[in-house]
């Protein structure tokens, strides 16, 4: 990376200027240096360690090429937002700059200017506010809330600090700024400082803002995460400029951008006013983990006994009845502890994220690079049950378990089904659902565990060949079921 862009910064000049081909000679510039960086990666691949290639991996593969554009299709749906805003904003500047005295090619050309020399600077408050996410979220899973708001300070405090001064340089010497990149006539100098001093009029408010957003993504809170990352950009500036700009012309388009910032500063400011009162009060609940050493192990052998099963059907209190049964140890919440000690996310965000795809998270990973976490949690929880089954017999509920533990002949992969109407009679009086709404509840997050068995198994999550047996808790009950997945883990040591 460093290679393409020192080099892309020595070729510009040379063919713009020397050889005199102008943004032809920019572009050339740009391509060869991106040329560069592909040979550089191409001669790297060589040094893989763990990784060999072959002309086999080189074939397309359909399930492969469907993983990967899961992977960057977040990313490309925060490019092409920021493309929207450039291609409506350049569409709204060359209109509307015609009817100006400064032309349509004078805003297009300044504003994408002042929109980089932002950017850079947002880029720093990005990353102050990336390299406290660990601490946010470690904190944030230890439960030492005081050091949560500790670092949230320092953060905001340094985000307000760049801000400040982003904001006194484009006020006093927006002509110096725009001086860097080239110079121009009087009317180009005139609206440089125009839009500097009007369309980062509240640039101030990016220094709460953007560490906002990232801090919500570290502690899990995806929803408001995703809602700060995007609202400024897609929600606000877009129909902002619009608005505006029918109301007072090229003037309008500049208002749009201190309305954008303005209106996400303030959402920002309440979700953190909410989130700060919730940690003053330390109103997070613990995972209720439960101690279940066996002292009567009733098998000879060591068995695992992985259960998925469809929310509502029972498969879990089946399952505890299995390790009771059999004396053994049961393994569902305790994992959640583990892991928020390994990874340092909170247990409120493992409970709620680790058997589901969340599409915001995925979200705010392209807005965000780096920061989602739902691959770390499955790569953390896999280690654990491999530990767990190494060392002991045990149930272990959901987490792909029957997967992970696939290539293990001591292991009874089991699934639990029941009909839509138990499930719900279930919902409504063991976690206390609305009966209307009930339904519409376990299809969500029946759904949710699909796309999350398929995403890392690529398999499907209700098909039977994955499991060894396969349990309508409505016709057996869940004390027969318990039953019968005993009778047969014994029957299966027999034989391994």
């Amino acid at each position: 990376m460093v290679a393409g862009a020192v080099l892309n910064t020595i070729l510009d000049p040379i063919f713009i200027f020397v050889f005199k081909m102008g943004v032809e000679g920019a572009a050339i510039a740009t391509i060869f240096s991106q040329f560069v960086t592909f040979i550089f990666n191409v001669i790297y691949i060589k040094k893989f360690k763990s990784i060999s290639l072959n002309k086999e991996m080189f074939k397309p593969q359909i399930n492969i090429g469907r993983r990967v554009m899961a992977l960057g299709i977040s990313s490309f749906i925060t490019q092409m937002s920021f493309v929207f805003v450039v291609a409506v904003e350049n569409n709204l500047l060359a209109k509307y700059g015609a009817e100006s005295k400064f032309g349509s090619e004078i805003p297009i050309t300044v504003l994408g200017i002042v929109m980089k020399i932002n950017q850079i600077l947002n880029s720093i408050i990005i990353g102050i506010a990336v390299g406290a996410q660990p601490i946010f979220g470690y904190n944030y899973g230890a439960r030492k809330f005081d050091r949560v708001k500790s670092t949230l300070k320092r953060v905001l405090g340094l985000g307000v600090i760049i801000s400040t001064v982003a904001f006194i340089l484009f006020q006093l010497i927006p002509d110096k700024l725009i001086a860097i990149f080239g110079s121009g006539d009087q009317n180009y100098m005139e609206f440089a400082c125009l839009a500097f001093r009007t369309y980062l009029l509240l640039c101030i408010c990016n220094g709460i803002q953007i560490p906002s957003g990232i801090f919500f993504q570290a502690i899990g809170k995806s929803i408001k995460s995703a809602a700060l990352s995007l609202s400024r950009q897609i929600l606000f500036l877009i129909p902002a400029m619009m608005i505006l700009s029918s109301m007072f012309g090229m003037m309008g388009i500049l208002y749009g951008g201190p309305v954008a910032d303005g209106l996400a500063f303030v959402i920002a400011v309440i979700l953190l006013v909410f989130e700060l009162q919730h940690l003053k009060q330390n109103d997070l609940k613990s995972s209720a983990l439960i101690d279940d050493t066996s002292t009567d192990n009733k098998l000879s052998k060591q068995m695992v006994i992985t259960i998925s099963r469809e929310y509502g059907s029972g498969g879990r209190y089946i399952g505890r009845l299995v390790a009771d049964k059999l004396g053994i140890k049961f393994y569902d919440k305790d994992f959640i502890e583990k892991v928020a000690k390994i990874t340092g996310l909170s247990e409120e965000y493992i409970e709620n994220n680790e058997q589901k795809r969340d599409v915001l998270a995925s979200l705010n990973n392209g807005y965000y690079v780096g920061l989602n976490n739902a691959d770390e949690l499955f790569i953390k929880e896999s280690e654990l049950i491999k530990e767990v089954a190494d060392k002991e017999s045990c149930v272990i509920i959901g987490r792909c378990a029957d997967f992970i533990l696939k290539d293990r002949k001591n292991v009874l992969k089991v699934f639990v089904y029941s009909s839509m109407e138990n499930k719900i009679e279930r919902a409504t009086k063991i976690y206390g659902f609305d009966k209307n709404k009930a339904e519409k509840e376990i299809k969500r997050i029946d759904k949710l565990r699909a796309n999350h068995y398929k995403y890392y198994t690529e398999k499907d999550w209700k098909d039977y060949n994955n499991y060894d047996i396969c349990i309508n808790s409505d016709v057996l009950g869940v004390e027969k079921a318990a039953d019968l997945i005993c009778k047969v883990i014994q029957e299966k040591e027999t034989v391994c």
